[in-house]
């Protein structure tokens, strides 16, 4: 009886959570080299590093999704074997992801009962379904349509569907992978307030971020890795966001860049009366005007959602308008194919860098050249010369530091920070006239989002004139000359930096005309 008294209180004060000596290699990678990780039941615990550094593989490994080489994992306090997430989630361990696991063809309401019991036994209990996702969704500020197939979802709102579903699993673990990438400030304080009662019911949380502001305000411990080893670990109440971006990259990271001189130049991008439809057929881009110099950064602001996608897919050939035009250098290009405004000096960061940005079983060298292999010196007639594209990517990856063990790797192993830097080579290699950003830097890191910062400073010094779509308002703020705020599809008022302030925006970003704020 003593016995089993003691084994009681053992498992009452053991870590909820215990990973020793993890250890996961990749071809060419050590992702995790002995990582040592201690949760307590009931607080919310932040994973840091820079990408590549092991965050996301460690609690692919917690859930299931890999499998360690060495080490052994103890929930609480006892030894389990994690072998696949539904293992992990029969434990009470759950995972939101920052690149979703959706089905795209099913609805809101399939995706999320996928692998749930059901009441009516092989069949989903899709009315059972619904109504508790428009509960979970009314609660937390997640709206979402649970009829809609996800396809025909914006990312922010397949984000939204991503929380759902780990909400509505019920766990007691919540695995939280960049889940405020596409949130709004006040979408974002609502699942903080859902977190923290988490907290208190006893619940526990792992929270991965590349924003040091977030995990300053709802952590209760940080535990930094850097290049696949644990730094340290500390209570969020002693550190500061300088003192962890130096323990993430090993320097000091500049948090304001110093913005080159210099007057805006001729107009390079006019877009008049602009009228586009979703894939629903819904009009949602709706009579929109914008000018863009060149030498200029027009930074677009608004929740994920208002039409920006579609302004970019417009402006970069991968979708029709149906009404307006969009003029470069003032040629019109309206409804011109994605090559023909990319040989017109139009290039393009998509906001998705897995799914628009890179072939991802392609090599490096491979993605380098997608938008140009059919040109010398890669191509001559029918000929085409792998030496060539070889040397271009060896120049790239020198250039434009993306740490790969070589450019034959496929993209699929690089870390998130590395194959922007893929995706920034290709679109500012040949110098655009036009360069169309969209999220430049989701789910970066600090360090690579000063580098991408950078970067596009120096394009804007170099003269290229620069549309920077992003929902993250800090960088529209630091970087933008002039701020257009979008809102259903509308241009709700264009701000000269200087005149613009967060209130004002947020204001403008919740259909507010400039004048009431």
């Amino acid at each position: 009886m003593a016995s089993r008294a003691q084994r009681v209180s053992e498992e009452d004060v053991a870590p909820v959570i215990e990973m020793r000596g993890i250890v996961k290699r990749f071809p060419g990678v050590v992702a995790n080299a002995g990582i040592d990780l201690q949760v307590e039941k009931g607080e919310i615990r932040a994973i840091l590093g820079e990408n590549g550094a092991g965050k996301t593989t460690l609690m692919n490994i917690l859930y299931g999704l890999y499998q360690p080489d060495e080490g052994t994992i103890l929930l609480r306090g006892k030894p389990v074997a994690i072998t696949s997430p539904r293992v992990a989630i029969a434990l009470g361990i759950g995972m939101v992801h920052q690149h979703f696991m959706l089905v795209p063809p099913l609805t809101v309401v399939e995706n999320v009962l996928l692998g749930t019991p059901s009441s009516r036994g092989p069949l989903l209990d899709l009315e059972q379904g619904k109504r508790r996702i428009r509960e979970l969704s009314e609660r937390y500020g997640l709206k979402v349509d649970p009829c809609a197939r996800v396809e025909q979802l914006s990312v922010g709102e397949q984000q939204r569907v991503e929380i759902i579903k780990a909400l509505y699993r019920g766990v007691d673990i919540l695995i939280l992978d960049e889940p405020t990438a596409v949130l709004t400030p006040q979408e974002t304080r609502e699942l903080f307030q859902v977190l923290r009662s988490l907290r208190s019911a006893g619940q526990t949380i792992l929270f991965i971020s590349h924003k040091l502001s977030e995990v300053m305000t709802i952590s209760d411990r940080v535990t930094v890795l850097r290049q696949g080893r644990v730094v340290g670990t500390l209570p969020t109440s002693e550190t500061d966001e300088r003192k962890l971006a130096r323990m993430m990259v090993d320097r000091d990271v500049l948090f304001e860049l110093e913005k080159p001189p210099g007057e805006p130049g001729p107009v390079v991008l006019e877009v008049q009366d602009l009228r586009v439809r979703d894939d629903r057929g819904l009009e949602a881009v709706r009579g929109l005007s914008l000018t863009v110099y060149a030498g200029q950064i027009f930074g677009v602001a608004g929740v994920d959602g208002n039409g920006q996608a579609e302004l970019v897919e417009a402006i970069t050939g991968l979708r029709r308008a149906h009404g307006g035009r969009i003029l470069l250098q003032g040629q019109d290009i309206t409804n011109w194919s994605p090559r023909q405004c990319h040989l017109r000096g139009v290039a393009h960061i998509p906001q998705d860098r897995q799914v628009r940005g890179l072939v991802m079983d392609m090599s490096v060298a491979e993605n380098l050249v997608l938008d140009c292999y059919f040109l010398p010196p890669f191509s001559r007639g029918w000929r085409f010369y792998p030496r060539e594209v070889r040397n271009r990517a060896r120049e790239a990856i020198a250039t434009y530091d993306i740490r790969c063990p070589s450019p034959t790797v496929r993209a699929r192993l690089l870390s998130g920070g590395n194959q922007q830097k893929v995706v920034l080579a290709r679109a500012m290699s040949r110098r655009p006239a036009l360069l169309v950003a969209m999220q430049p830097t989701r789910g970066l890191d600090v360090g690579a989002t000063e580098y991408v910062h950078r970067r596009l400073l120096e394009e804007k010094a170099r003269g290229c004139a620069i549309l920077l779509v992003s929902t993250e308002l800090d960088e529209i703020m630091a970087l933008s000359d002039v701020i257009g705020v979008m809102y259903e599809g509308r241009m709700m008022g264009v701000l000269p930096r200087r005149e613009a302030d967060i209130q004002r925006i947020g204001l403008m970003m919740a259909g507010r005309e400039p004048s009431a704020a």
